[in-house]
């Protein structure tokens, strides 16, 4: 049996969301996967059409932590656990190192929540947390090499990128709706993220503008929410940008699915901002599985990914002119045709079938 202890899972959305979800569904088929997760908004329904066996647990954020530690240490004193993973440091914070000592520990890190600075008070927490584990999974070599800066135990780390189940089947009613807003638009860009300053919305929005003259018929579609969305968009309507740019924050899958089909560029230049650095991008990986090429920024570990100039681009995403000229090399001379099937064909080795096999050799 495995259990999973985390802070992030389904119906919340988000990458490490989909990443918990999928590792847990992959686990499945190799013995039988106890949850213990945060209560959200539409659980019930999820976890009833679920395979997996979820117990929820809701209430203040300070006593949830300490009544899902209890439980994860009397399931694991009291039940054969042949290995026991964790979304996060403060997933595992509470947890008796004597209780992990019985099985296979992992906890998966993925950068802005490992970012701070060596012998703060979250620094000596987070690393006498990891100290309890056997195996730390960053999720790209940057992560490693961030948590390496930040005191954690090099030898304790593993590089294991998250898992991807795409493609899977596209609705004619969402093709529809995708085709609907695209209409005779070229280029067609999406970018898929939360509303944050880490994905760089704004400077998007920016190179959208100056890319007009160019191709009088772009349309850029924005696929998710966030607490930007105000501030985005003023931008838009101080640009001008009223027919370019479309929001849309409630996408469901099938929707979200139909629009990548759809579009031709996958744009997501990160910055780091405070403390948030880009991990990894999921979302890159999910849009090449379709045959579609991305750009990202080269701040964080987006470079495990994106293969730069053979799968998509890495550029500045400080920088307004190298998102521009990144965007211009990505189209010129059809370009992000041979991008994109280069990408389709990176993105098979992502497959959680493939992905959950190294886990298991670790266990």
């Amino acid at each position: 049996m495995f259990l999973i202890s985390t802070r992030n899972f389904p119906p919340d959305v988000g990458g490490i969301q989909n990443l918990m979800e999928g590792l847990a569904n992959s686990l499945l088929n190799h013995g039988p996967v106890k949850i213990f997760a945060d209560s959200f908004e539409g659980a019930d329904v999820y976890d009833k059409n679920s395979k997996l066996n979820i117990e929820r647990l809701n209430g203040f954020k300070i006593f949830e932590k300490y009544r899902k530690a209890n439980l994860v240490n009397e399931f694991i004193q009291n039940n054969n656990v042949r290995a026991v993973f964790f979304d996060h440091w403060k997933s595992l914070e509470k947890i008796h190192s004597t209780i992990l000592n019985k099985t296979n520990s992992f906890c998966l890190i993925h950068s802005k929540e490992i970012n701070h600075p060596r012998f703060s008070s979250l620094n000596k927490r987070m690393i006498n947390s990891f100290n309890k584990v056997r195996f730390i999974i960053a999720n790209s070599n940057f992560t490693k090499e961030l948590a390496v800066k930040n005191g954690i135990k090099e030898e304790k780390i593993k590089i294991i990128n998250p898992g991807c189940n795409y493609p899977i089947p596209t609705d004619d009613f969402y093709k529809q709706k995708a085709e609907e807003i695209f209409k005779n638009s070229f280029p067609r860009i999406i970018t898929i993220a939360r509303l944050d300053r880490r994905k760089n919305h704004q400077n998007i929005f920016m190179t959208i503008k100056n890319l007009k003259p160019k191709y009088p018929n772009i349309k850029y579609v924005s696929i998710g929410s966030g607490e930007e969305r105000n501030n985005l968009e003023s931008l838009k309507k101080e640009l001008g940008l009223d027919n370019e740019i479309v929001f849309l924050a409630d996408a469901n899958e099938k929707f979200k699915i139909a629009l990548i089909e759809s579009s031709n560029l996958n744009l997501m230049p990160s910055i780091i901002h405070k403390k948030s650095v880009e991990g990894f991008g999921i979302s890159f990986i999910e849009t090449a599985s379709y045959g579609k090429g991305s750009i990202g920024g080269d701040s964080g570990g987006e470079k495990d990914a994106i293969q730069d100039g053979h799968t998509g681009y890495i550029c500045n995403g400080n920088d307004l002119n190298s998102i521009y000229e990144t965007i211009i090399k990505f189209f010129d001379n059809d370009n992000y045709k041979i991008l994109g099937l280069n990408a389709g064909e990176f993105s098979k080795k992502f497959k959680w079938s493939i992905i959950i096999k190294k886990y298991i050799e670790l266990i």
